[in-house]
């Protein structure tokens, strides 16, 4: 299996990536307003990268449960800075986490080599295109409903059946905008429209998503699902639940885990990868 992001190529089975991630955001629900800063982002990238990051996320609109939008200009004057400092010094693939046509295509142009888009619900085929042009990846994520919207009461008749419609229902209008199969990854979208009973059971199904033959992007990290284990308590004490939720995933299929936490979640994936090689 092979994922391909520009200039980039990875192949599968091999140990599983770790996405770092990069706010450059006021109000994400981890740590927003830290890294808003464009020398402050890029700090934080590197720290990342030294870390054990395969990747970089980087974002410039929160998508947390009911996020104020944010204009197109604003995103752009936010993420495009970091993007063309960290494409000129370092050696990995540069996401940009996006919802705008616009703004993913100036972030390619930047130099990123990857599209997140966590509104792969979307009908208009634009976004596709300009992946398709770029030669990009795509990460395309199930979310029920819109960051403002979706935690209002998501209902589903089978989570796990209706998440696998969706990357069938992807993959076939992806290919009729010109992006290849081996520019996709699928996102399951924990907490996106989502109850933590949904959460659950897509993790609990993580080797039913495998069957499109696609690399699977796991992002539990610090979601606020895992309050329900953690308390009230600040997002960053959410790690032991986040590496919990990354590990198992990993065992089942998993091929990318987006981590605020890049050293510890690296470091849980070894260790998992180590135990499964023992056991077979």
């Amino acid at each position: 299996m092979i994922f391909r992001a520009r200039q980039f190529t990875f192949t599968f089975p091999r140990p599983a990536l770790v996405m770092g991630i990069v706010n450059v955001t006021p109000d994400s629900f981890s740590d927003g307003g830290q890294f808003l800063d464009a020398s402050a982002a890029v700090e934080h990238a590197r720290k990342l990268i030294a870390e054990g990051a395969d990747l970089l996320d980087i974002g410039g609109e929160s998508t947390r449960p009911n996020a104020a939008p944010v204009d197109e200009a604003e995103e752009l004057r936010r993420v495009l800075p970091v993007i063309e400092k960290l494409a000129e010094e370092i050696k990995v693939p540069l996401s940009i986490d996006t919802m705008k046509p616009a703004v993913a295509q100036a972030a390619l142009r930047a130099g990123a080599s990857i599209v997140n888009d966590v509104a792969a619900n979307r009908t208009d085929p634009v976004m596709w295109r300009i992946v398709a042009e770029a030669g990009a990846g795509y990460v395309a994520m199930h979310m029920q409903g819109t960051p403002q919207t979706m935690q209002q009461k998501p209902v589903y008749r089978d989570v796990v059946a209706e998440v696998n419609e969706f990357f069938g229902d992807r993959l076939a209008r992806l290919k009729e905008a010109g992006v290849a199969a081996e520019q996709v990854v699928l996102d399951p979208g924990l907490g996106f429209g989502k109850t933590l009973e949904h959460n659950l059971q897509l993790l609990a199904a993580m080797r039913s998503l495998t069957n499109w033959h696609r690399p699977l992007v796991l992002g539990a990290s610090r979601k606020s699902f895992l309050r329900a284990f953690a308390g009230e308590t600040p997002a960053a004490s959410r790690l032991p639940g986040s590496l919990a939720c990354a590990c198992w995933g990993v065992a089942r299929g998993a091929n990318i885990v987006r981590a605020h936490d890049v050293e510890a979640t690296r470091q849980a994936l070894r260790v998992t990868e180590s135990l499964l090689t023992a056991e077979n």
